[in-house]
Order: C-alpha cells, then sequence, then structure tokens
C-alpha cells in the first residue's frame, strides 16, 4: 500500500485528528448521516447489479466499479454548494450517483439502450447530467483535468461563488496534461479542487512502481498551490471535512487545492482485469475486513444511536429492489436507431436553423 509524507494539515505536536468533531460533520443531523449511509450502500449494490450484467453478456466494453471507493464521492458531493461542479474520470458510476441520476438511466446506458443518460452512445465512461452540474467520466486519462480547469475558469469569470471538483486516479498523476492544468490553475488563482482518488494502483502497476516522490499531493507545492490527504478515505466524515476546507479556499480566496485521498477498489481496473497478478487476494479480504467504507460508517452510526439494525436491513433490501429494477428497465428499453448515429454529436446538424458553416458535415460516401 501507499506510504505518505506527513500533509501539511498533519502535525506532530497536534491533538489527534478527529474529523467527527469537524465544524461540517457537527452540523449533521441524525437524517443527513443515514442519507449519506443510504447514498453508499446504493452506490454498492448498482455496482454489484452491473458485475452480474456484464457476466450475463448484457454490457459489453469496459466496466470499472466503484466499488470499496464509496465513501470518497459520496462525502465530497455532500459539502457541494449550489454552483460546485463535478467532472471525473472512466469509473464514474459512484459519482453519478452521489450527484442524484437515477439507477434506471445508467444502466440502460451500460446496456447502449437510448433511454440511457447518454442515449446509448457512451456507455459505462461516459454518464453525463449537466443539470446537475455533472459534466461526466472521461474515458482519457487525464483528460478530464483541463476540462475541469476549465470549468473553474468559467466560473471565476462569470463572478460566481463555486469551484470545480475534477477527479482523477492515481496514474493520471503522472500525464503532462495534469501538470499543465495545475499550471494554469495556480498562475490564474482558480477555484479548482484537483481530487486524486488514489487506490493504489495505476491500472496493474503498484504507486511505489508508477510513481516517484511518495505523496502525490505533495507536488502541488511546485506550483504553490495548497496541497492535503486524506489518509482514510474510507471515513465518510474524514472525507467531508478534508474536501470543505479545499472548497472554502476555492470559494472564499479564489485559489486552488490538490487533494489525495487514500482509498480501494475491490474488483480489478475493469472487469476485464483479471486481478490476479498484481495484488494479493489477502490485501483486498484485509481491507475489506478493516476498512471497508459501508461498514466503518454503518457501525460509527450504530455507536452514535443513529442507525439501527432495521434500518440497515429496510436500506439495504431497497438498494438492491432498485438495482434490479434498473436492470429490468435496460433489458426492456430500446436500442439507438442507425438514424440517431448522426444525433449529438454536431450542435449545428441537431439545429439546422441555425446552422452558420459551410458546407457537409457527415459524408455518408
Amino acid at each position: 500500500m501507499r506510504k505518505h509524507h506527513p500533509s501539511p494539515a498533519a502535525s506532530q505536536d497536534s491533538p489527534a485528528y478527529d474529523p467527527r468533531q469537524a465544524p461540517i460533520n457537527g452540523k449533521l443531523g441524525p437524517d443527513e448521516k443515514i442519507q449519506l449511509y443510504r447514498d453508499m450502500v446504493r452506490i454498492r449494490r448498482f455496482e454489484e447489479r452491473c458485475l452480474r450484467s456484464y457476466q450475463q453478456g448484457r454490457i459489453g466494453g469496459f466496466l470499472h466499479l466503484y466499488t470499496g471507493q464509496e465513501s470518497v464521492v459520496v462525502g465530497a458531493n455532500s459539502v457541494l454548494s449550489r454552483h460546485d461542479h463535478m467532472i471525473t474520470a472512466y469509473r464514474d458510476h459512484g459519482h453519478a450517483l452521489a450527484v442524484g441520476m437515477g439507477m434506471n438511466e445508467l444502466m440502460a446506458e451500460l446496456y447502449g439502450k437510448y433511454t440511457g443518460c447518454s442515449k446509448g452512445k457512451g456507455g459505462s465512461m461516459h454518464f453525463f447530467d449537466p443539470t446537475r452540474n455533472y459534466w461526466g467520466g472521461h474515458g482519457i486519462v487525464g483528460g478530464q483535468v483541463p476540462l475541469g480547469t476549465g470549468l473553474a475558469f468559467a466560473i471565476k469569470y462569470k463572478g460566481i461563488k463555486g469551484a470545480s471538483l475534477t477527479f482523477m486516479g492515481d496514474g493520471a498523476v503522472n500525464q503532462g496534461t495534469v501538470h499543465e492544468a495545475c499550471n494554469i490553475a495556480a498562475l490564474w488563482s482558480l477555484p479548482v479542487v484537483f481530487i486524486i482518488e488514489n487506490n493504489g494502483y495505476s491500472m496493474g502497476t503498484s504507486q511505489e512502481r508508477s510513481s516517484a516522490g511518495g505523496s502525490l499531493a505533495r507536488r502541488a507545492a511546485a506550483y504553490a498551490m495548497a496541497w492535503d490527504v486524506a489518509e482514510n478515505g474510507h471515513d465518510v466524515y474524514e472525507v467531508r471535512d478534508k474536501v470543505d476546507r479545499a472548497l472554502r479556499r476555492a470559494h472564499d480566496e479564489s485559489l486552488p487545492t490538490v487533494l489525495e485521498i487514500d482509498t480501494y477498489r475491490y474488483r480489478g481496473h475493469s472487469v476485464s482485469d483479471p486481478d490476479t497478478t498484481y495484488r494479493d487476494k489477502k490485501e483486498i479480504e484485509e481491507y475489506k475486513r478493516t476498512k471497508d467504507p459501508i461498514m466503518v460508517f454503518q457501525n460509527a452510526l450504530i455507536a452514535e444511536g443513529v442507525l439501527s439494525d432495521a434500518q440497515i436491513r429496510t436500506i439495504d433490501e431497497a438498494a438492491r429492489r432498485e438495482a434490479e429494477t434498473s436492470a429490468n428497465y435496460a433489458e426492456q428499453s430500446p436500442y439507438p436507431t442507425v438514424e440517431d448515429i448522426k444525433k449529438d454529436v454536431y450542435w449545428e446538424e441537431d439545429n439546422p436553423q441555425d446552422k452558420k458553416s459551410q458546407g457537409r458535415i457527415f459524408f455518408d460516401e
């Protein structure tokens, strides 16, 4: 697993850090805590149903599951305000559910159906919903980072108090576009929070073998940019606190932050990844036993007297039913037509009355 240099927020002389005492978490009521738990369970059950559909041959292409990382996006999304935006990479199912997209439209997209959120053309890596300030998943490693920086530029240009949460994996940090984006964000003081979801493996290569220098977030120091590490990414309280701090910096000072969140994925890089050659099965089982994010939060809420065994069963059963219903919806939905292949590609083609460019855009011959 990863080893980190101490983050700027950590100090040997400071009291033990307890994210439950953070102001942002002190504001949480019992119902809000249960909703966070419900959101995490829904992501887990949806991903499990996706895996079954893939194994049944209902889903083609790549399928990058978010199982094990639920606390990261649920915690991050829960502290966003009206004018904050989110963009991420190809492991985007959890992000889509966290911002409020429905299981039906997501499962239908995975099945390649017209009722999917991208009308069956995007698949697993391209869930989008701009109406929820969610600018989607992106299949090119690191490709979404300049776009997220552009979102932050637009927010600042328009004089809006908001921020861009730009997610990436640990492997993307070594892409040149990421460093270009960090440079621009620092130079122009853009309100962007670069979140590194560090699950320890860039596809099938451990961080120790792929990234020099230890802490990935610490690279932000080269751009005189604030940085921090959430070493317990399985703790939704810690994620909320760390993201909230970065967001306040973006909102109040229009300054960027790199936040590295340690997490872990239970499945392979994608479902087609056998996941048997680069990590020990015992490593996975140990993480599930001691740091499973749903179990950690569940135990915390039980200890707080917020969550009961009956509620746990009800929430889990509801999530399973919802996921199963989405699979049935996707199965019964229609595929796109041949004519649909030309739609949603060029705006002028979909709005011919406003077309200003000359010449042909599509060539059928």
